[in-house]
């Protein structure tokens, strides 16, 4: 069994021409359709002498495109690499660099970046550009002043056979993660160990493995396949496997250009989605206030999934109240581990941290000690298994991503989590983001959860910033509902209902608008900058000392 991305998709594509594959905005291509387009594409890319091995940036947000460009690095053996397009410059020439790109699939309306970055990075030898000057906005570049070959003039010169030889399971798919503080870096895993942790390769509860590599294009052509609407960037894993997932088990895969509430639900009533894959909060809150108001048809939707970020109580409370008769389930997981745990959403259930999930198999916590966690115990949580190779041009951080306990080695990405009396699991927050005041542990998605049960709080952030007598304190950066005069001691009478008092920010700043990621997951580099500036003096107003 090759166990390969680009066969999985394959097999799916001979099984279901005709079905709707994927579908953004007004437009939709079929199997067929999919299958023929990312042939020209990988064909196009062949010509400017992409290779296996190679790396093709994917600098774009979602669209159909952006979806071939994925499939049609994987064809070549190549690897696709995930560029967030709100990057800046330098963080542009940055990825470019460390990926070692050699050709690069990016959306027109930043082709202004792209032509001022180019230059500085030889060893691209290509560029597609996805959409054309009216679809780009007023302030499209000319034509002559955008790098590469417009997107369907590269497919209209590429073949549409597929004959580009054999594949392997252990062909290389590469990942970027931002991760909570620094540069990004890139995640290398075999195809047939990511297909087996994210993919649909194993039965996400049992641990037991498909049969062959057909099983999932099979039962999608005896069945009539979900529509999917996967509400993330591909530029993210959330949303990149759940899309390929669903092209594997012949599902109709659903996207929009960007995130936004009223759009999500018009597409669901639109599209008939049974499935709604989000990230946390971020996308659950907006969602659900956005679907209280509008009176949308959501009778096709069965099943919300969330992952990657914090489901705090209050937010998920209020989707079960609002759509009853829907399925909701929180996972955990991370760019280095897959994933690692899945629970079902139930009402009134309290978090401790993040979410107290079943772990999935070979899943464990490691202790202080470099042993297999008890119940009570808290410690770093691991993954056994099929799991990742390493960073990529990283061999530093590649040794300290792993641990062997008892004879079985195992991928620690950083995560903390608590093993409870029953061996569920509780996701506590990442360990770099720790605060440690006067001794005592703070993560900061507890706290984040408990300052969200006020009423009048959208969102917020917390991270330690120092203190002369603890070391480090609690600091919270909160966004009120707009219109809404947030009391402070309301707030933190609020939040030591949820946490004890050690817990409680003793600062607290007001902003209009939280930073996060496109993917919704908590952006901390924005908070620390956010909390030394203030620190610094450079804005007052909006602060509060309070107790703690």
């Amino acid at each position: 069994m090759a166990l390969n991305i680009a066969d999985l998709f394959e097999h799916a594509a001979d099984a279901l021409g005709d079905r709707t594959a994927v579908a953004c905005g007004e437009r939709e291509v079929s199997y067929r359709e999919l299958e023929e387009r990312t042939n020209r594409l990988a064909h196009h890319l062949a010509g400017l002498g992409v290779g296996a091995g190679d790396h093709v940036g994917l600098y774009a947000r979602n669209s159909i495109e952006a979806v071939e460009t994925l499939i049609a690095s994987y064809k070549l053996r190549a690897r696709a690499v995930n560029i967030n397009y709100r990057y800046v410059r330098s963080e542009l020439a940055y990825l470019i660099s460390d990926a070692d790109l050699v050709a690069l699939v990016y959306d027109r309306q930043y082709a202004p970046l792209v032509a001022d970055v180019l230059p500085g990075a030889p060893g691209v030898r290509g560029a597609v550009v996805i959409g054309d000057a009216g679809a780009a906005g007023g302030d499209a570049a000319p034509d002559d002043e955008v790098p590469g070959v417009p997107y369907d003039e590269a497919l209209a010169g590429g073949s549409p056979e597929r004959d580009f030889g054999p594949r392997s399971g252990d062909d290389v798919y590469l990942i970027y993660t931002g991760g909570t503080t620094g540069y990004p870096k890139g995640v290398l895993w075999r195809h047939e160990d990511i297909w087996r942790t994210l993919g649909g390769g194993i039965d996400f509860i049992t641990g037991a493995p498909l049969a062959d590599e057909w099983e999932q294009s099979r039962h999608g052509a005896e069945g009539g396949g979900l529509v999917k609407l996967c509400a993330a960037p591909l530029i993210h894993g959330n949303a990149q496997w759940a899309a390929l997932a669903g092209l594997f088990a012949g599902d109709t895969i659903v996207l929009l250009p960007a995130f936004d509430a009223a759009d999500v639900w018009r597409a669901v009533q639109r599209r008939k989605v049974n499935v709604l894959v989000i990230i946390g909060d971020a996308m659950a809150r907006p969602l659900i206030e956005e679907f209280q108001a509008g009176g949308y048809d959501a009778s096709s939707l069965v099943a919300v999934s969330s992952s990657a970020a914090l489901f705090s109580p209050v937010v998920r409370d209020a989707c079960l109240a609002a759509l009853p008769n829907v399925v909701f389930t929180d996972a955990i997981g991370a760019s280095e581990t897959g994933f690692t745990g899945i629970s079902f959403v139930s009402a009134g259930a309290q978090t401790r941290g993040g979410p107290t999930v079943t772990p999935g198999p070979h899943t464990i916590v490691i202790n202080d000690a470099g042993r297999r966690a008890e119940p009570g115990e808290a410690g770093r949580l691991a993954r056994g298994g099929h799991i990742p190779l390493g960073y990529y041009k990283d061999p530093a951080k590649t040794a300290a991503m792993f641990a062997e306990v008892d004879g079985e080695r195992y991928v620690v990405p950083g995560d903390f989590a608590q093993v409870e009396s029953d061996g569920t699991i509780t996701l506590l927050g990442r360990g770099n983001m720790c605060v440690n005041t006067g001794g005592e542990k703070v993560f900061p998605e507890e706290v984040e959860g408990a300052i969200k049960e006020h009423p009048k709080v959208f969102d917020a952030l917390v991270i330690g910033v120092p203190d002369e007598r603890l070391g480090q304190r609690v600091a919270a950066i909160v966004q009120p509902r707009d219109g809404a005069e947030l009391d402070l001691a309301e707030l933190d009478a609020v939040v030591r209902k949820h946490v004890a008092g050690y817990k409680v920010p003793r600062t607290v700043w007001l902003t209009g608008q939280i930073g996060r990621t496109p993917s919704g997951k908590a952006d901390y580099v924005w908070a620390r900058r956010f909390a030394d500036a203030k620190l610094a003096g450079a804005e007052s107003v909006g602060s509060a000392e309070a107790e703690g």
